[in-house]
């Protein structure tokens, strides 16, 4: 309770540094104030140049930005020196984990703090052109929700390209969202869809996806993609089993989310009537061999016994586990918003 009363307070002061900035208010009045939010593990070598960058192109194009860097438990000298640039520049504000959470847990809270109408998410490692700021806002004003990254030349070692196009083909045919690049850590978003996401463990990797599941509008867009100069990888092939994971429970989450029983009950009940036919006519054969009808005999050792008995089982079990998740599913949907609602008419002016 601590930690959310001062998250609160930590909103309020930086909304009222937001209104009292005077290079702020000297901004057009219909001027967005775009956040970039960027997590940051073991990347001191990288940050400053990446601020620079950053209110370089707010400079050159006249945008209002506000950047909050996530410290996600780094090892170096990360923090120190997300503190310099803040201290440096009222536009730059900096979190620091206790320690590592996880990229997702990172850009949750970058999200929750962000002030502004567009949040980016972009990676520390300069991998990424602060220049394409400007493409990634062109695109989002096309009447699109989300605008996803594609890094369509990479400049990543083979071990980490192919992978990720394997995961990124497994990623759009189970969600039926068509994306070159799902994992691209360059993102553009309408404040809306970040602050409706719930992220953990690692499904910062499906945010599009996730989205698009909730009707919002996802694009894409080329960007350039240059080689790590500082620091090293984070990616290890574990990573590609976790996210085979994660994209089933993805799938789950999205589609049978809120109706378990469809998906579990789709299992469990056909397996259920296919046990209880065999038994019911194992059943009848046994009531026959007691009145020694010919050509019905003792149904102990016959296979199809077993394999009616475990359909039964199985499907029971099935049946009870999809009740129980609507059961549970039916008391957190309490709290959570049915629907997303894109835009309403203004009020009428008409009597009635």
């Amino acid at each position: 309770m601590y930690g959310a009363g001062k998250h609160r307070q930590e909103r309020l002061y930086y909304k009222v540094a937001v209104h009292c900035d005077p290079s702020m208010e000297s901004k057009p009045a219909n001027s967005e104030l775009i956040s970039i939010v960027i997590p940051a593990l073991n990347e001191s070598e990288s940050l400053e140049e990446l601020g620079k960058a950053l209110l370089n192109v707010a400079a050159t194009h006249g945008l209002q930005l506000e950047i909050i860097f996530v410290d996600d438990g780094s090892g170096d000298d990360s923090w120190d020196t997300i503190r310099r640039l803040a201290a440096s520049d009222r536009r730059i504000r900096g979190i620091r984990f206790r320690r590592n959470f996880g990229k997702a847990a990172a850009l949750a809270a970058g999200f929750d703090a962000a002030l502004g109408q567009v949040v980016l998410q972009m990676d520390a490692d300069l991998q990424d052109d602060a220049s394409e700021i400007p493409r990634f806002l062109a695109k989002l004003a096309e009447g699109l929700d989300v605008v996803n990254g594609w890094k369509r030349v990479r400049k990543d070692p083979w071990h980490k390209v192919w992978p990720s196009r394997v995961f990124n083909w497994l990623v759009s045919s189970l969600t039926g969202l068509k994306l070159h690049d799902h994992n691209c850590g360059f993102k553009c978003f309408r404040a809306g869809v970040v602050k409706e996401l719930h992220l953990y463990g690692e499904l910062h990797r499906f945010i599009p996806v996730m989205a698009h599941a909730r009707g919002y509008r996802v694009a894409e867009l080329p960007v350039e993609h240059y080689p790590r100069r500082h620091g090293q990888s984070k990616y290890r092939f574990h990573r590609f089993v976790k996210g085979f994971l994660d994209l089933l429970t993805v799938v789950f989450l999205t589609v049978f989310g809120e109706r378990p029983l469809h998906l579990l009950g789709g299992i469990g009940l056909p397996a259920f009537l296919l046990g209880a036919a065999g038994l019911s006519y194992l059943g009848v054969c046994w009531v026959l061999a007691r009145f020694r009808v010919h050509g019905f005999g003792p149904i102990g050792a016959r296979p199809l016994l077993i394999y009616s008995l475990a359909c039964l089982i199985i499907g029971f079990q099935m049946l009870s586990i999809g009740f129980l998740g609507e059961l549970i599913a039916s008391q957190n949907i309490r709290n959570e918003p049915k629907y997303t609602i894109a835009e309403l008419t203004p009020p009428g002016s008409a009597d009635f």
